[in-house]
């Protein structure tokens, strides 16, 4: 009897995982998976200042190839939780939808790749020709420090090496089979300071008002792009997300206005270089009349692309034969953890469609998690033949 990703999502799905609660989905994917035959770890990671974070580790066979399925069961907070059709941890099915957090980003994925295996492995012998994994973290929707670097970390150290790899998040845009992500843009979060001297509004000659000269680099920065994209990528942006001064008097001039940002950015920059250049575009804005500096937070989300090939060709012709869809090979959208699993092994993003991901009502059709494990099993198929 194949294994039914509707029945595993479901369970997930009524596990309260909210990072960095475990919730009990590791618990129920550990019994799986050791009913299977895997061999399971789990281990908690630390790290000063931020919550402990449980991870799950599980692999058949000693041989190569070795593909591995990477995800995480962490999921964002449901919010109002009268405001959903169906409680948002109760994985109700109602006309052929599965509602619940998680559904979409990304127990359904899990739930589809675990299906997959366990009917590959009974149709195989219980054993497959080469290696199976399962790298499942519970801090992919927070700062992702305790999560899935430190379980890759962890597996290297133990030995463990990887071919490829297969991250499950909800890669499709619109429909599934329409998109697989082989890369991600980098991202890199500042503070753009202007530092001023404080006064009377009616006597502006004894003050530098910062607003002033926040508005002239603001402008500055914004008005030329940062590159016009590159082969595989989109064009970076710059977007400005707060502006403040801290000021709750009306007729005070400020000393310092502040304004953070984000920058996404294609492999045309690194963090370094862009720090270099969004300096001398305020230097030259300034031009010697506006104080300002900047203030860079830690990222550890670099660009990367993962170059077409034989592994991405025979994901896309799974996907192709199940949907009848050729998807596109996309490096659009946010973060992932496949940022950290690049530096392992080749890795490509195919799940679920992202439509209704962080949402009221995250959802995801019956139909389309039978579908994606269908995906996955062609893949394991192709892989292991």
């Amino acid at each position: 009897m194949a294994a039914d990703p509707v029945a595993i999502a479901q369970s997930l799905l009524r596990c309260p995982s909210v990072t960095p609660a475990e919730g009990g989905a590791l618990t129920y994917l550990e019994s799986l998976l050791k009913a299977a035959g895997f061999t399971t770890h789990r281990m908690t990671f630390s790290e000063p200042g931020t919550p402990d974070v449980e991870n799950f580790y599980a692999r058949i066979g000693t041989d190569s190839p070795h593909l591995m399925f990477a995800g995480h069961t962490d999921v964002v907070p449901p919010g109002n939780e009268k405001a959903w059709t169906h409680p948002p941890f109760s994985g109700e099915i109602a006309d052929g939808i599965l509602y619940g957090r998680g559904a979409v980003d990304m127990k359904g994925g899990i739930a589809a790749c675990i299906a997959a295996a366990l009917d590959y492995l009974a149709a195989n012998g219980g054993k497959p020709k080469g290696s199976i994994s399962f790298l499942i973290t519970g801090d992919e929707e927070s700062v992702a420090i305790n999560g899935t670097p430190k379980l890759l970390d962890w597996a290297a150290k133990h030995g463990e090496t990887f071919d490829h790899c297969i991250l499950g998040e909800p890669s499709n845009r619109e429909t599934l089979g329409d998109t697989i992500k082989i890369g991600r843009r980098g991202s890199l979060n500042g503070t753009l300071i202007v530092h001023g001297k404080q006064g009377h509004v009616a006597y502006p000659e004894r003050a530098d008002n910062p607003v002033t000269g926040l508005v002239t680099l603001i402008s500055a920065l914004k008005r030329e792009p940062l590159d016009h994209g590159s082969k595989l990528f989109d064009p970076s942006n710059l977007e400005f997300t707060s502006v403040d001064v801290g000021n709750p008097t009306v007729n005070l001039i400020p000393g310092e206005a502040r304004a953070r940002f984000n920058i996404r950015f294609n492999d045309l920059h690194n963090q370094e270089s862009l720090k270099v250049l969004l300096e001398k575009r305020a230097v030259a804005a300034a031009d010697g009349k506006i104080r300002f500096s900047f203030e860079w937070e830690p990222s550890n989300a670099d660009v990367f692309v993962v170059e077409p090939g034989p592994f991405t060709d025979m994901v896309a012709n799974a996907v192709a034969e199940v949907t009848g869809r050729k998807p596109v090979l996309s490096t659009t959208g946010g973060t992932s953890d496949a940022r950290f699993i690049k530096n392992y092994c080749s890795v490509v993003e195919f799940g679920l469609v992202g439509q209704t991901m962080h949402a009221i009502d995250e959802r995801v059709p019956v139909s389309e998690l039978v579908a994606l494990t269908g995906i996955y099993r062609k893949i394991l198929d192709r892989y292991f033949a």
